[in-house]
């Protein structure tokens, strides 16, 4: 591979420099050439790479490398930053060679005995006589990315973004264009480490590169694509539809596409749509990117993208909080972007689509629905901890006046129940007996079992839950109401929790009464609202 060849032309700048007799025509060319610049090196490597290439290959010696890349150390940075990967690698295989021709501290060198002009010359020559190269010519029909993984199991792997790189721009040779123009203009950008980072999206761990490449042909094709056909399918799209006139007219999409991505992805820093990329991330719903994608595309404003935004978050939301099947969502988001390319990126086209829906593994759920869960749903235990955060986060904004703080919600939020889970000891029943521990389990239909299992049901709702910026000791967690309160009270200042002030009593009608209040607000904030209807930020305006 030509990232093996670069390594090993870095191998032997590194012999040349320890032994003056070794040539240097295995790095360079001689004689006369089209293109000096670049015909003179033996191995020319990707567009990304080959500044810090030539600066490695030319260097002439460790000292002068070191002098032409310092180190830079960042106030209060323990290490500095890393230099180039072409010159840490040279700089390492220095290192590695000095210390096994020379030896180091109580370690002598290999076979010391002979002459080091003789042992340098016996390493070259190993390293020249070593390498093989193999090609491997594929038919139409071969998957290179499918056969690349499987050569290449226990080597660097080649993501599908570098096979894409390498079957787009030899179209772009073979059509004549500007390579190098086309790549500093347009592909650079993906070769940057943030692309090349994997991440977690549902049970996948995978490149970012990968997932935008999974998404942006799904937002194209408006169809499922598997991750790990993406280089087969996109050469069969190209191939089969011819969708650009020109290698750069694809760039220029690609381009288009990635920054939209960018705008929606997780901790996204775009003012418009850094809510939107929240949740997206919390409630990991990746099958809502090729739809909100084929908006963009299609030349959606930012409004119209909110207020679709708006309407996929409430039909998700009522679904998560009703414990409706989501197995189906790949094919009704599959279809809402089909709906997109056919119809028109408006929000208009979105709430038509999700109001077409109308069987239980999809419908949108009406406000009866959502509220009977809402009010009853065991919800700290359909939810998890994130989800459950983000919708009473949201709900509390609700709460907030223009005078008050803006809270934000990170790691150290922790959601409280505000009657403790274990209540037996300090809260008597309404009728203030003493209730009954696992009253579940009893058969018997006395008022003390009647009332317990109906507080049991009621202690993991949304009207016992609330959240909290700090922590609560054990004796005050699950202590009496009064002390309760002020231990709420005093560990946040989340707008949700200003009202439990008033309350001076906590039990099973207080529970109702405030789950019917938060939610009259969960009712505003996912409506089933047509698109006129839906309020967006100011800054999208």
């Amino acid at each position: 591979s030509s990232a093996r060849s670069s390594i090993f032309m870095i191998c032997i700048p590194n012999g040349r420099t320890s032994n003056p007799f070794t040539q240097n025509t295995y790095v360079t060319n001689k004689g006369r050439m089209a293109e000096s610049e670049v015909e003179r090196f033996k191995v020319w490597p990707t567009l990304s790479d080959r500044a810090q290439f030539t600066s490695v290959i030319l260097a002439g010696s460790k000292a002068a490398l070191e002098a032409a890349y310092p180190l830079i150390r960042e106030k209060y940075a323990r290490k500095p930053l890393p230099r180039p990967r072409m010159v840490e690698a040279y700089l390492f295989f220095y290192d590695q060679l000095a210390e096994f021709f020379k030896g180091s501290e109580g370690i002598p060198a290999v076979a010391e005995n002979m002459p080091l002009a003789d042992r340098v010359e016996e390493c070259f020559e190993a390293l020249k006589t070593a390498l093989k190269v193999v090609a491997i010519d594929l038919d139409r029909e071969d998957d290179a990315q499918v056969i690349f993984e499987t050569l290449n199991a226990r080597g660097e792997p080649l993501l599908p973004a570098d096979l894409l790189r390498n079957y787009i721009f030899l179209r772009a040779a073979r059509q004549e264009e500007a390579q190098e123009k086309l790549y500093e203009q347009y592909w650079a950008g993906f070769d940057q480490i943030f692309w090349r980072e994997e991440v977690t999206q549902g049970r996948l761990k995978r490149p970012r590169s990968d997932l935008f490449m999974q998404h942006f042909l799904a937002s194209k094709q408006a169809r499922d694509i598997p991750i790990k056909h993406l280089f087969v399918e996109y050469k069969y799209w190209i191939e089969r539809d011819k969708p650009f006139l020109t290698v750069e007219d694809e760039l220029i999409a690609l381009v288009n596409q990635r920054d939209s991505y960018r705008r929606i992805a997780p901790d996204s820093d775009d003012q418009t749509f850094s809510k939107l990329a929240h949740f997206l991330d919390v409630f990991d719903v990746s099958t809502v990117y090729p739809p909100l994608l084929a908006m963009f595309d299609r030349g959606a404003t930012d409004v119209e993208v909110l207020r679709a935004a708006e309407m996929l978050e409430s039909y998700l939301i009522r679904r998560a909080v009703c414990g409706a099947e989501t197995k189906a969502y790949n094919r009704i988001f599959m279809g809402l972007t089909r709906a997109i390319r056919e119809s028109g990126p408006t929000a208009k086209v979105v709430y038509d689509y999700l109001s077409s829906l109308r069987s239980a593994t999809d419908q949108w759920l009406s406000d009866e629905v959502f509220a009977r869960a809402w009010m009853s749903s065991d919800i700290y235990n359909v939810l998890n901890n994130r989800r459950l955060t983000y919708i009473l986060a949201r709900v509390s904004e609700t709460y907030r006046s223009a005078k008050t703080e803006v809270i934000k919600f990170d790691s150290q939020v922790t959601i409280e129940h505000v009657m403790p889970q274990s209540w037996i000891e300090h809260w008597p029943l309404q009728n203030g007996l003493q209730g009954v521990k696992d009253a579940w389990l009893r058969d018997e239909e006395t008022p003390e079992i009647l009332a317990s299992k109906r507080r049991d049901n009621l202690i993991h709702t949304f009207g016992n839950l609330t959240l909290i910026t700090g922590s609560l000791n054990s004796a005050i967690k699950h202590g009496a109401w009064v002390e309760k309160r002020a231990g709420i009270l005093a560990n946040s200042v989340l707008p949700i929790n200003g009202r439990l002030s008033q309350y001076d009593s906590w039990d099973e009608a207080t529970i109702e009464q405030r789950g019917h209040e938060l939610l009259e607000r969960a009712l505003k904030i996912w409506p089933r609202a047509e698109p006129h209807l839906i309020a967006v930020p100011a800054e999208a305006e």
